[in-house]
């Protein structure tokens, strides 16, 4: 009696007790059958017309097992016995289908498979819809090498090699967890909580689950909370939500059957769980019967987005379809609300058309030959292409975004496989994008303008521990102070007024409390893995080791390693030092319009003095010299035109300012002690074989090393700012590698004696450390930002740095070279000046000439003229002559 054989037709086959076996009310029952052929059935027969069977040829015959009290059940059997009837329109050809309820139990379905299979004499069996109830039938028709082929949407990836008969016949939904992924990452949330159904051999967690957590991996989101939902009892229900609302996370993503997320929809409304700031995102498990919801049921839905199977439905095929659904269903079943035909319905009509054709090939066709034939069908079916791999039906690669609102849902728009991306169509001027952003506006639970940040600091919440080095080498910096008479601690410093400043900036409170952790850096971040700690603030530098223990905010100090070395005098005594004090074009506009004033100067003058003529580089080197000995004395006495006195004494004032200007400027150069630093670039300190120090932090030592290639022989290690200055004074090491930010604070302490040199070595700089894939983190960053753009960091910069009060060093740079801006005004001056001088003269010349201004040669006359007197030898200044006014000076 422990197992049951039979022999016919088919082949001989046994079903254990053992393979008997569903899970109610959370417990694992096992039955052993006695006999299957003393049950009764009352199994529908359904032929052309879906009534009683007719008389005439049966090409086939098809057996269904369906629960027919769910509404699955009731769309599955409308859909099988239309398509039946509508096989037989189109191609003369009658089969026979038994449709059985399963009542939902696996035993059931079981049973009714056997009897399927010795009374009615099936040649295949659709369905059932559930997963417990497709390994009962699939294990007695593989046995009987019948063709199952299950309506159920996710079966595991070794239940064909199992079940050699069984066969898919619905769609894996398995790609939508890729569409969920790209829903979460679109919204920038990085944490998401997975409520899942959890009823014994259809257990989610082995069948969806772990496609769920590889498309969040993928879009680098983390499943922190994985809860299996209640079947039957409520009081735990209540429980599960209760835990989620006390946590962070408030993305939620639900992969339940339509009761069940229908329950936990209503209790969650309930507990004020669908308000403001939390989202639900729902899979096709839900969706596919979305269109029976009644308006009870999804008032407590509203703002949910799901995810929901698509298959075009627009044409003149599916309207007719539709519409002769619409009328059965209604009639048949009056009590439903709605009766629109779902996804399941669909897919029904489908399979029993997969089935009918099989059969048509070879109506004598059964076991193996039929479930070849089934698996080499291809067609175009209500839902899509028909075609089958590996045992599957191939699945859907397009999703439909809808959003549940008022008495319905909304279509938001597409999620494509293939273009990898969102889109509001599907029509030929389709785009695609990668966010859903791209889609229409999404109204959330409670209805905000805003976007969800998809977590919460519960009210009840503790504060956050976070963790702070103890015993940093700069107070300035970071400074743990123990007050041993009330046994506690006091934090202060750079890093914790800048982390203060930060979480004020927040949208929200938030509560944390610091604890003093000693030891190393490495292990200190180690603890937030351990979740010993929930934080860590201080000097802790962004290294790629500590990223798979933790996750840093951005850098909020200027990231790199410097080199600091002494600083060593130097003498000002530079060979063209004493251009320094001029810039260029300075020096080249001052020779310009001292020649150029010279030159006016002679001209005006040359005919009153002889030593003024003579030969032609006499005259050049008397002009050079009357051009400059200008700038130190006027000779006014020895001028004897009133017009070059007048260019003279301009050209003397901004001469005198010049030459003061230029004296003050070039004793601050002479006097002033120069320092600079010893050493400027690595290079010459490895090629020296000098000694190098470095501050106590672990990844130092190996970068130094690995990096900049320094001998480890050569490296020394220092704990504390003073011993690093004796070191430098005392020669122990040449050069000292330190934190950009640290390194401020060091060189500002001893700036008379230290001096940062060389490039800056990028690194990661300090943040501060959370847990990965803590939604602190975006926060935080952009409160730091805020920070950074109101000023704020460089106010708690400069306050760090004062403390310190030493005098910044000056260097050479600090005196900068007067230009010629400094003086256009004056430059202006004297050349304008000297301009009009030259033009009264050459005017006044003009006149004298006995021709007519534009005679034929008036140019050579007035050239000759000026050149004539060049040969004659006279001293200059000899005699007083007469002014340049009177007839008989010219020429």
């Amino acid at each position: 009696m422990g197992e049951i054989e039979r022999n016919n037709h088919h082949k001989s086959f046994k079903v254990l007790p053992s393979e008997i076996a569903w899970i109610r009310n959370g417990t694992i029952r096992s039955m052993t059958l006695i006999s299957l052929k003393s049950t009764p059935f009352s199994p529908v027969e359904a032929t052309a017309n879906g009534s009683a069977t007719e008389k005439g040829i049966v090409a086939g015959v098809v057996g269904a097992i369906v629960d027919q009290d769910s509404r699955i059940g009731k769309e599955v059997k409308i859909a099988m016995e239309m398509a039946i009837k509508d096989f037989y329109e189109k191609t003369n050809q009658r089969l026979r289908l038994h449709i059985v309820n399963s009542q939902n139990d696996p035993v059931q379905a079981a049973f009714a498979a056997k009897n399927l299979i010795d009374t009615q004499e099936v040649q295949a069996i659709l369905g059932p819809h559930t997963w417990e109830e497709t390994v009962m039938v699939a294990n007695i028709g593989s046995q009987a090498h019948i063709p199952i082929l299950s309506l159920a949407e996710s079966s595991p990836r070794w239940a064909s090699e199992r079940w050699p008969f069984l066969v898919q016949a619905a769609p894996s939904q398995f790609k939508q967890t890729k569409a969920i992924a790209a829903i979460v990452q679109s919204w920038e949330w990085h944490q998401v909580t997975v409520i899942y159904e959890e009823t014994g051999l259809s257990s989610t967690t082995s069948v969806v689950v772990p496609h769920l957590y590889d498309a969040f991996r993928e879009a680098d989101v983390e499943i922190t909370n994985l809860v299996a939902f209640p079947p039957l009892d409520s009081s735990s229900l209540s429980e599960q939500l209760e835990m989620i609302k006390r946590g962070q996370c408030r993305v939620i993503v639900v992969d339940l059957s339509f009761p069940s997320a229908t329950r936990l929809f209503e209790k969650a409304k309930e507990m004020e769980m669908m308000e403001k700031d939390y989202v639900w995102i729902a899979t096709d498990a839900f969706t596919s019967l979305v269109d029976s919801i009644n308006a009870t049921s999804i008032s407590s839905m509203q703002g949910i987005i799901a995810v929901q199977s698509y298959f075009p439905s627009n044409n003149d095929l599916h309207k007719e379809f539709h519409m002769r659904f619409r009328t059965r269903f209604s009639s048949e079943y009056p009590e439903e609300d709605r009766r629109e035909a779902g996804i399941y319905a669909v897919q029904a009509y489908d399979a029993v058309w997969t089935v009918c054709q099989a059969m048509s090939k070879n109506s004598k066709a059964g076991g193996k030959k039929l479930l070849d034939t089934i698996l080499y069908s291809k067609f175009n079916g209500l839902s899509g292409l028909i075609q089958f791999e590996e045992k599957k039906l191939a699945p859907g690669k397009i999703f439909r975004i809808i959003n549940v609102l008022g008495k319905s849902y909304r279509t938001l728009g597409f999620w494509s496989e293939s273009d990898n991306g969102f889109s509001r169509t599907l029509d030929e001027r389709a785009t695609f994008n990668h966010s859903m952003k791209s889609l229409k506006r999404v109204i959330w639970p409670g209805e905000p303008w805003s976007t969800p940040r998809g977590w919460a600091i519960p009210t009840n919440a503790k504060p956050l521990r976070i963790g702070v080095p103890n015993g940093t080498t700069f107070k300035e910096f970071l400074t743990v102070v123990r007050n041993p008479e009330e046994n506690n601690y006091t934090f202060g410093g750079y890093a914790i007024d800048l982390f203060e400043e930060t979480v004020s900036n927040l949208r929200y409170h938030l509560a944390y409390k610091f604890i003093p952790i000693d030891g190393k850096y490495d292990a200190l971040v180690q603890q937030i893995h351990d979740k010993t700690l929930d934080a860590v603030v201080g000097d802790v530098t962004i290294l790629s080791s500590r990223l798979q223990y933790a996750e840093f905010t951005h850098p909020y100090t200027e990231p790199g390693l410097v080199m600091v070395v002494p600083v060593g005098s130097r003498a000002s005594s530079k060979a063209w030092l004493f251009m320094k004090p001029f810039t260029k074009a300075m020096w080249g506009f001052t020779v310009a319009i001292t020649l150029y004033n010279g030159f006016v100067v002679w001209l005006i003058e040359r005919n009153h003095c002889s030593e003024l003529k003579g030969s032609v580089l006499n005259q050049i080197t008397t002009l050079i010299w009357l051009s400059f000995s200008t700038l130190f004395s006027l000779h006014a006495e020895k001028l004897h035109s009133s017009l070059s006195r007048m260019a003279m004494v301009v050209w003397l004032f901004v001469a005198l300012v010049i030459t003061q200007t230029y004296t003050a400027n070039l004793t601050s150069i002479l006097t002033v002690q120069r320092l600079e630093p010893t050493a400027t670039d690595i290079e010459s300190l490895q090629r020296s074989n000098a000694m190098i120090g470095y501050c106590r932090v672990s990844y130092l030592e190996t970068y130094l090393v690995q990096v900049l290639k320094f001998k480890t022989s050569n490296l020394k290690k220092y704990s504390f700012p003073e011993d690093y200055a004796q070191a430098l004074r005392s020669k122990e090491i040449e050069a000292i590698f330190l934190d950009v930010p640290i390194a401020k604070i060091f060189t500002a302490k001893y700036s008379k004696e230290f001096i940062a040199a060389g490039p800056t070595y990028k690194t990661g700089g300090f943040g501060f450390a959370f847990p990965k894939g803590s939604p602190l983190v975006p926060e935080m960053n952009k409160a730091l930002l805020k920070v950074s753009e109101s000023g704020k960091v460089r106010e708690l910069e400069k306050k760090m740095l004062a403390t310190q009060n030493c005098e910044e060093m000056e260097s050479e740079e600090d005196f900068s070279s007067i230009g010629v801006t400094s003086y256009w005004v004056l430059f202006t001056l004297t050349g304008f000046t000297s301009t009009v001088a030259l033009a009264v003269y050459v005017a006044h010349l003009y006149s004298k000439l006995e021709e007519p201004i534009f005679g034929n040669q008036i140019i050579w006359r007035l050239m000759s003229a000026v050149i004539a007197p060049w040969g004659q030898q006279k001293k200059w200044f000899c005699r007083k002559i007469s002014d340049i006014e009177s007839p008989s000076s010219v020429p």
